[in-house]
């Protein structure tokens, strides 16, 4: 896969984002800013109910800002596309990861990924192929057989990798994807996750964990709603030391668990 790394493929303009919470309003992000290029791997972090998560799911064309525009691979998501629309083309351009993945209980591993292409139309001899030739990328080939839910937490998450990026995505999203891995598990997904953004996907990472930003190119950090520090991978030595401190101020552990 080729990319264009001087293409911005992500256009977020004064993005704000409130919640009616009973007689209430909370206002969850506040004019976000934010542009993404074609292959970079970039993670948000920040602590819990700072908006990391809410922006992923606008990003996803999943939930509608209060004000503000977004624009993905130069499709205005939320100005004149309805929500087939949005669907159709996170289905043929967007692969996510979860931190709790959801199985078809009843479908093997290879199965559960073969179902992502056999619903957009694929033949049950191509699906079979490419899942396969995932599962082997992930190194999980030799529980194809296996219900995921017979495997560990990290083997479930090689799985959801593989089942994100089996239709070939040109962007991968993932919201905490390590949350609930030991930290061999996490090295792991992010050592695949590294393979995948230097093979050409662009990659956007939701994490609590600021170990991990070295394998971003660019970082953020979220506080209250806003983008409060941003971080290239070349200026992250000299700005990791203030962001740990942010982070402890808020009560948040930011080593890996």
């Amino acid at each position: 896969m080729t990319t264009n790394t001087n293409k911005t493929i992500i256009e977020v303009k004064s993005l704000n984002k409130t919640f009616e919470v009973r007689a209430s309003k909370v206002s969850v992000l506040k004019d976000i800013n934010l542009s993404v290029k074609d292959g970079e791997f970039i993670i948000i972090t920040g602590p819990s109910g700072c908006g990391k998560s809410t922006i992923l799911h606008i990003l996803l064309g999943l939930e509608p800002p209060t004000t503000g525009s977004v624009e993905l691979l130069g499709h205005q998501l939320y100005q004149g596309l309805n929500e087939d629309e949005r669907t159709e083309i996170r289905k043929k351009n967007v692969g996510m990861v979860y931190q709790q993945p959801n199985w078809i209980k009843a479908l093997t591993v290879l199965e559960n990924i073969m179902f992502a292409l056999r619903i957009n139309g694929e033949t049950d001899k191509s699906a079979r192929e490419k899942a396969g030739a995932v599962l082997v990328m992930v190194g999980m080939d030799k529980w194809s057989d296996y219900v995921p839910t017979e495997l560990s937490s990290g083997q479930q998450q090689k799985v959801a990798l593989a089942r994100a990026v089996v239709t070939n995505p040109r962007i991968i999203i993932a919201d905490e994807p390590t949350g609930n891995l030991d930290f061999k598990s996490g090295q792991e997904i992010m050592e695949l996750l590294k393979r995948l953004n230097t093979e050409g996907r662009t990659v956007i990472m939701v994490t609590h964990d600021l170990e991990y930003m070295t394998f971003a190119s660019r970082s953020l950090i979220m506080f209250d709603g806003k983008i409060v520090g941003e971080a290239h991978k070349d200026e992250l030595a000299g700005k990791l030391g203030g962001f740990k401190k942010l982070m402890a101020s808020v009560g948040v552990n930011s080593g890996n668990q």
